[in-house]
């Protein structure tokens, strides 16, 4: 070997003696690292335990819910989509709905699959029939006499009202018609598409969206903090009574070993109480689940937003007042009240007009 080829073999041998020195790390510079992978892991990891969706968030869902088999659609928040499929009638919001999760508004397979994700996050899920609108159950089927249809719905499709019970008519055969008092979806499993647009933190939002889990409709709502003269029970200390203890014992008493405690006594107190107001809207007052069912629908609202009672009104003209109904509070579903207020009327006036007359 030339002495030029030996210069260029330790020359080489140098390189690779720098670029393992280089290579070689230390082993404390390895573990630091190791740690702040580590502790950037859990970082994000909380951070994502922190945004994670779970029961009682009130959160705005775009879906669309369509029948397996034949792909009928069940319900959407999708405008266009609802007009694709001649769903829109003209009358219905079909924007994205808000919703509290854990509050039985959506089926429990599609509440399961939201829980726990995040913001901006979608889903696909398949509701089996029985936890959706249930089974076909072959003996709600029954056959009735025809007189117990109203004469317009004595026709196959016809939706009907039996005693309680809804149904629609397969056929009408001379004096009897068979009835299927299923759901029209019973035996169906249900697709939904959904996906999480945002959590909703405004009280009247959540106020809105809660209301239109049970009516279909659009009406103004505000909170307001009213002072409320109210009845409340006073309980007295023990310890007070008539002269107390110290008497007693210095005029040679036993003291209250025997004596019972005094009775609790009620005075007129001024209270504040936070109101959710709403404006009744025509088609709230002539809806049905309203009529029947606002004591519950009241109580759910108060209950999820943190009010203390709920006051519905309606405006009956320039100069007329307002009807109000008071829900909310108490036991049962709340109190209920109608009264009608600044009505400009003096009723000892009245009585007088009436003697003289």
């Amino acid at each position: 070997m030339t002495e030029d080829q030996d210069a260029e073999v330790a020359e080489d041998e140098a390189v690779d003696d720098e670029a393992g020195d280089a290579e070689e790390v230390p082993e404390e510079e390895t573990e630091a690292e190791e740690e702040t992978e580590a502790e950037e892991e859990t970082e994000a990891e909380d951070e994502a335990a922190e945004d994670a969706l779970e029961e009682g968030d009130f959160v705005r869902l775009d879906y669309t819910a369509r029948t397996v088999e034949a792909g009928q659609l069940v319900d959407t928040t999708d405008q266009e989509i609802a007009e694709e499929e001649g769903m829109d009638d003209g009358e219905r919001d079909f924007s994205p709905r808000v919703v509290v999760l854990g509050e039985g508004h959506l089926f429990a397979p599609v509440e399961d699959d939201i829980i726990g994700k995040q913001v901006g996050d979608s889903g696909n899920v398949v509701v089996p029939a029985a936890e959706a609108f249930g089974e076909h159950d072959p003996e709600e089927v029954r056959t009735i006499s025809v007189d117990k249809l109203p004469e317009d719905d004595r026709y196959p499709g016809a939706h009907v009202t039996i005693e309680g019970d809804h149904g629609h008519v397969e056929t009408v055969i001379g004096g009897r018609a068979r009835v299927d008092f299923n759901h029209p979806l019973a035996g169906d499993d249900i697709e939904y598409d959904h996906e999480v647009l945002d959590v909703v933190e405004d009280r009247i939002e959540r106020a809105k969206g809660l209301f239109s889990m049970y009516i279909d409709a659009d009406v103004d709502m505000w909170i307001e903090t009213d002072e409320v003269e109210e009845e409340v029970t006073v309980y007295p200390d023990e310890d007070e009574g008539e002269g107390g203890d110290e008497d007693k014992e210095a005029e040679g008493e036993d003291g209250d070993e025997d004596e019972e405690p005094p009775e609790p006594t009620t005075e007129i107190q001024t209270v504040e109480k936070e109101t959710l107001y709403v404006e009744a809207a025509p088609q709230l007052m002539m809806n049905q689940q309203w009529m029947f069912s606002k004591q519950q629908i009241a109580q759910q609202i108060t209950d999820r937003l943190g009010v203390d009672r709920m006051i519905v009104q309606e405006t009956l003209g320039e100069g007329g007042g307002m009807m109000g109904g008071m829900m909310g509070g108490g036991m049962g579903g709340g109190d209920v009240e109608e009264t009608l207020e600044d009505a400009d009327v003096d009723a000892d006036e009245i009585v007088e007009e009436l003697e003289d007359g």
